[in-house]
């Protein structure tokens, strides 16, 4: 009989051939292929509900695959009355293809600690992934620092990851990714983390992980790199990163998101009064940045949050918050949450294909995740935030699940 390790293993193995294939391809000459549409079906599924004290918010899921497949949503505690009042990591399992989903449990080693200095730690804005080469999971994100227990320092942010061993189930403890002191134009890198990004792997296990940081202590505006890491299957470590992104106004470039598809790879970035899009080769070297923008030419409206990639059905999709949507009273315009297919030789956004994934229902839907189960299917998850400031305040929060699918 095959065993659980040995099914990881054999699963492992066979997506890294199918990687290696794809990277023989993007050896040789790119062609441009002509745009076509993918219409994709939606389909909701299972939401996990938050309690009386905790919202659970940047909710993301993985898809860890074997004999029995489940799906793994990791969710920050959050509490309800101020912004950023991050807690424990905790989790939910749903085994029936997330219909329905196990109540949400502490992940021991990923809860908020209080150090020697008075300061205390949370682990938080994770992303979690299964990392094929390993059979591991592993999640990425940023340590949120709290002066005596109430006061925000961003500058301590750090890089943090965690790995959950897909065999036991069982997760391991924070850990902090070292980066180098200072950036190609030799200014110092202070405040680097990793939240709320999305990350490619590559066949040889590489990671290429979206990181941003401040280059003046003194100026809270962020640079965004996309930095190559090594994964053993216990350790994250820094290799090498390509390209500084910035803007020369509000918080910079932030929380990046970065996709390959096509034997290119793609990143989007949140800005202050908008959002940014470039392309590679190599996954660390881009082109300069352009402001996101429909294929009619006005500007895509997604500002001040994160947009994220959706690759399903040979297309390559967004999936954004935006303005002009009927949707004034929601702070920051995030709601409701969008997907619309993106033209990869024009990045431009396609009007047409836009879709509404999660309407707008008084909450906030800017933070939200995806998880690419295989070619044709990927699933969209989002806590909703900051029902204090509207129409249900008081009334508990939802996780959401979407499944994407091509038709």
């Amino acid at each position: 009989m095959i065993t659980r390790a040995q099914t990881f293993r054999i699963f492992a193995a066979t997506l890294a051939l199918f990687h290696l294939a794809a990277m023989a391809d993007q050896k040789r000459p790119a062609v441009v292929s002509a745009f076509k549409a993918v219409p994709l079906k939606f389909e909701s599924l299972g939401t996990i509900q938050g309690t009386e004290r905790w919202d659970w918010w940047q909710a993301r899921t993985a898809f860890v695959p074997g004999r029995k497949p489940y799906l793994l949503t990791t969710m920050s505690q959050t509490g309800k009355k101020v912004s950023h009042d991050f807690h424990d990591i905790l989790q939910s399992i749903s085994r029936d293809g997330g219909r329905t989903w196990s109540k949400p449990a502490i992940i021991t080693s990923l809860k908020r600690f209080r150090q020697k200095d008075g300061f205390e730690i949370a682990p938080g804005d994770l992303w979690p992934t299964f990392h094929a080469k390993t059979g591991k999971v592993l999640a990425t994100g940023k340590t949120f620092n709290f002066e005596n227990g109430t006061r925000e320092i961003r500058l301590r942010e750090r890089v943090s990851y965690a790995v959950m061993d897909s065999v036991t189930d069982q997760w391991g403890p924070m850990q902090l990714l070292a980066v180098p002191q200072k950036d190609h134009s030799g200014a110092t890198i202070t405040g680097a983390n990793a939240g709320c990004t999305q990350r490619v792997d590559l066949p040889n296990g590489d990671v290429l992980l979206p990181i941003r940081y401040w280059r003046n202590p003194k100026v809270h505006r962020y640079t965004s790199v996309v930095a190559r890491c090594g994964f053993n299957g216990k350790t994250l470590t820094y290799k090498e990163h390509g390209t500084e992104h910035t803007i020369p106004t509000g918080r910079g470039l932030y929380e990046p998101s970065l996709a390959q598809f096509q034997g290119r790879y793609f990143l989007t970035l949140r800005a202050n009064g908008s959002a940014y899009v470039t392309r590679g080769k190599d996954g660390i070297r881009f082109e300069p940045i352009r402001e996101w923008k429909f294929d009619d030419g006005k500007i895509l409206g997604s500002y001040n949050t994160q947009q994220h990639w959706v690759t399903v059905g040979g297309g390559l999709f967004l999936v954004y918050t935006r303005r002009g949507a009927d949707n004034n009273h929601i702070m920051r315009h995030r709601a409701p949450l969008f997907i619309a297919q993106v033209n990869p030789n024009t990045l431009r956004v396609i009007r047409a294909t836009e879709r509404i994934l999660i309407p707008e229902n008084q909450a906030t839907l800017g933070n939200s995740g995806v998880c690419r189960v295989s070619a044709n299917e990927s699933w969209i998850t989002c806590g909703e935030g900051l029902l204090r400031l509207g129409k249900r305040k008081g009334e508990l929060n939802k996780v959401f699940h979407v499944r994407i699918t091509a038709e």
